[in-house]
């Protein structure tokens, strides 16, 4: 446990040597600051645009905003706040094995299985960190300009994007255990991504896939049935703890 503990801190140094942790936490902020502020600015950039608007025939009626435009900035934002924090950490195991500093440590006795853990702990950890960040300062903001009383199901929606990122964190873990290269980790966590959401256009399919955790939009607006997502949540943990689970063992019979 002490030689975990170690490893953890150790990474923990990394991320803020590195600069990592500032930068996830400003980006998450932003997002979390961007989601209210774009909502609350659409009428008036509307109003400032009205006048050209005009010229080509377009009237602008009167637009009124709510929470509920907030949560859907939310929403949208989320898969670019997501693909931010894969392209920071994608190298987390690849950078040690180009500098051999992994070597050292298994040397003087940490076993294999620590290493995955130490990882996908700090992962998970800054995920879940940065994004309930995120989520917090756009629920405040939403309270003080509206009311977040109008928004459904608004917990399953947001733990359901959270367990995407989950998965991502997972598929990332596991393709470090047996590529060399960030860029390969990208490539094979994308590809799956992208795997499943072309899965997914087949309606019998879709309801079991991951990437459908992706739509928070129908929960809030009450338009899809909450019993919709428990599946496919249920099936994603389980993909998750696979993940984590056969990369330990892979990561055994690597080569360093």
């Amino acid at each position: 446990m002490k030689a975990l503990l170690a490893f953890i801190k150790k990474e923990l140094k990394e991320q803020l040597r590195s600069g990592r942790v500032i930068l996830l936490g400003i980006l998450f902020v932003l997002f979390g600051i961007m989601n209210p502020a774009v909502a609350k600015l659409t009428p008036w950039l509307l109003e400032m645009s009205s006048d050209s608007l005009a010229e080509i025939g377009m009237a602008v009626t009167t637009v009124t905003v709510s929470a509920m435009d907030s949560w859907g900035q939310f929403f949208r934002n989320m898969p670019i706040a997501l693909i931010s924090f894969v392209l920071l950490e994608s190298s987390i195991f690849t950078r040690e094995y180009q500098t051999g500093t992994l070597v050292l440590s298994l040397t003087k006795g940490l076993e294999r299985y620590k290493v995955v853990a130490s990882k996908t702990i700090m992962l998970g950890t800054l995920w879940t960190v940065c994004y309930w960040i995120c989520f917090g300062i756009t629920y405040g903001y939403n309270a003080y300009f509206w009311d977040n009383s109008v928004v459904q199901n608004m917990l399953l929606s947001v733990v359901c994007w959270w367990g995407f990122g989950m998965w991502i964190i997972s598929l990332m873990i596991v393709f470090s255990t047996v590529l060399d290269a960030n860029t390969g980790v990208l490539a094979a966590t994308g590809g799956i991504v992208f795997g499943s959401y072309l899965l997914g256009l087949l309606p019998g399919v879709k309801k079991y896939l991951p990437t459908l955790l992706m739509d928070g939009n129908s929960l809030i607006y009450g338009t899809a049935e909450t019993e919709t997502y428990i599946i496919p949540l249920i099936i994603t943990a389980a993909m998750s703890v696979i993940c984590i689970a056969v990369s330990i063992p892979l990561f055994n019979k690597k080569p360093l």
